[in-house]
């Protein structure tokens, strides 16, 4: 079963500095019918003007991954770690017991345009902990990369849950695929282009829920990003 998530009908706001888009209920976006999906609890896709960005502030008990589509964001948090985030990039902040951050688009001329992620944590009270790694286009390319897992494996950042996440850049045409096994569902979000998946039509920022579904089958329509959760 595939059900989708349209971009158009996701929580939106204009803040100004910030233009942010909510697949889940997040803030002052609330809708009882998508409060996340499993283990994951919050997908929003931002815009964040030159020289602004989020102040200082905290979180308890989360797996956070930013994933930046164009641009740069720094990071500076209270664990000590200080690093800007660009393209090919995945950033996993584990807020556990509590953490406070701020993150800022250093440019002066251009935006950046990030996907933000949160993951419930397999347990509370971890320990805060950070890390990042860079991964290149020739990686995904017509391919399936995990870029997140919970052991690290494959070169993966470590989420502590059960989850992996992979991304994909495919051209016109090209294909991949991934088994599901029983029992095991799947969110895949379209960062950029237009896929289909097993001949349900996605399009950019369109997100969509699977379940009871043994192999995704990805096809690329117009050159596109992909990410792909899977999960228990």
């Amino acid at each position: 079963m595939i059900t989708i998530r349209p971009a158009a009908e996701r929580g939106y706001f204009n803040h100004g500095w910030l233009q942010t888009y909510h697949t889940f209920s997040f803030g002052d976006y609330h809708d009882p019918h998508h409060m996340g999906f499993r283990v994951l609890r919050v997908i929003n896709e931002d815009y964040v003007q030159s020289g602004t960005g989020f102040p200082t502030h905290g979180h308890r008990d989360m797996e956070i991954i930013t994933y930046v589509l164009e641009g740069a964001l720094e990071h500076k948090d209270s664990m000590g770690n200080g690093s800007t985030i660009r393209p090919g990039d995945v950033q996993r902040m584990t807020a556990g017991m509590g953490v406070t951050h701020s993150e800022a688009n250093p440019s002066k001329k251009e935006d950046v345009h990030l996907l933000q992620i949160w993951i419930l944590p397999e347990r509370k009270g971890l320990a805060p902990s950070y890390e990042q790694k860079h991964f290149e286009e020739n990686e995904k390319r017509h391919v399936l990369k995990l870029v997140a897992s919970r052991n690290g494996q494959d070169g993966s950042i470590t989420v502590h849950q059960d989850i992996n996440l992979y991304t994909t850049l495919l051209q016109p045409q090209e294909s991949v695929s991934l088994d599901l096994s029983p029992n095991r569902h799947a969110w895949v979000q379209v960062a950029r282009g237009e896929i289909l998946l097993n001949k349900t039509l996605l399009h950019t920022s369109d997100g969509a829920a699977v379940s009871d579904e043994s192999r995704l089958t990805l096809v690329a329509k117009k050159t596109s990003e992909v990410l792909v959760f899977e999960m228990g």
